[in-house]
Formats: structure tokens, sequence, C-alpha cells
């Protein structure tokens, strides 16, 4: 129910959802907490903790490319529970399925915009066969990129990813200098 009495007050569930999206979408635009709590009129420090609310990490922004693998759910799960902004895995079954369904021209248009993609993100976490972790550390240029190498090339089977191997590798890389104990 959207509605919520509480005393003599009617409150809406999906009002305050917007109000303080509208808040966040405003602070990840650049707007300071000063001036966002002046839009919207409220105090600077209620901003502070809408944003410590809904923290779920601090740090590199980081996004992770994998294929083939097995437990995508799994994987899925465990990046978006860690914050990890990009997470674009597939099966092998998958993989084969992308690559069929475009022509020569519009499969290199696309993996070109994917790493045009991929490089804004400080860094990527690469689960591959060692040749395509090579290859695709060589299309995102300087990033800071880590391999998880899944197997030999070539990979032709789905392989499962170590999921704690995997939590343990993004916590690593989302710390900064600012943000280590």
């Amino acid at each position: 129910m959207d509605l919520i009495r509480i005393g003599d007050k009617v409150v809406s569930l999906s009002r305050i959802s917007n109000f303080t999206e509208q808040m966040l979408l405003a602070r990840s635009q650049g707007l300071s907490q000063q001036d966002v709590a002046k839009k919207f009129s409220v105090d600077r420090s209620f901003v502070s903790r809408l944003e410590t609310l809904g923290e779920l990490r601090k740090g590199r922004s980081i996004a992770v490319i994998g294929f083939p693998i097995a437990n995508l759910k799994d994987v899925k799960q465990l990046c978006q529970e860690l914050g990890v902004e990009l997470c674009w895995v597939m099966t092998n079954e998958e993989r084969w399925q992308y690559a069929q369904n475009r022509n020569g021209i519009e499969l290199i248009n696309e993996i070109m915009d994917l790493a045009n993609k991929f490089r804004q993100f400080d860094c990527v976490i690469l689960l591959a066969s060692n040749a395509r972790v090579r290859l695709m550390a060589a299309l995102l240029d300087n990033r800071v990129v880590v391999p998880l190498v899944l197997g030999e090339t070539p990979l032709n089977t789905d392989v499962t990813v170590d999921i704690e191997a995997l939590r343990q590798t993004i916590l690593s890389v989302a710390e900064t200098p600012s943000t280590k104990k």
C-alpha cells in the first residue's frame, strides 16, 4: 500500500520515494548538499543522511565483464550487493547469440562502443579466458584492469565463477587510499 497512517497524518511512500530520488539525482549531477537542501527546502544534514542511508560503498567506480559464466545469477547478485555500477556477463550461448545476431560492422561498432563505455570506469574486472582477458585489457587502454582468468582459450563451455574470490576482488579494488583503514 502506498499510503501509511501515522497518528493523524497520511503519508505517501511514493511521494517520499520520488522526492528523495530527485534530491539524489541532483547530487549525482554535481550540486552540493547545501544547494540540494536549499532547492528542496530541507536541512543539509537531511541530504547527508539520505546519502548515508543508501550508500553501498565508497571508492572507485567499478564494472565487471565476463563470459562464458555458468552462475550468472550469483555474479549479478553479488555485483548489485556490492554496488558495482555495471555488470555485463553472459553464458557461452548468450555470447554466441550476441555475435551471430549482428553483421561484422555492427559487431565491431558495438564492441568499440562497449569499450568506450567501460573506459568510463576507474576499474574493470574481467572474467574470461586468458587470451580474451589480454584482448579486453588492450581495448580498455590505461584503465585499472583486474583479470580473473577463467581458463585457457578457447572456452566453449560455461565456467562457474568463484563468488568469494570475486567478492574479495571487488572489495579490494573498491578501496582507494582515502577509504582504506
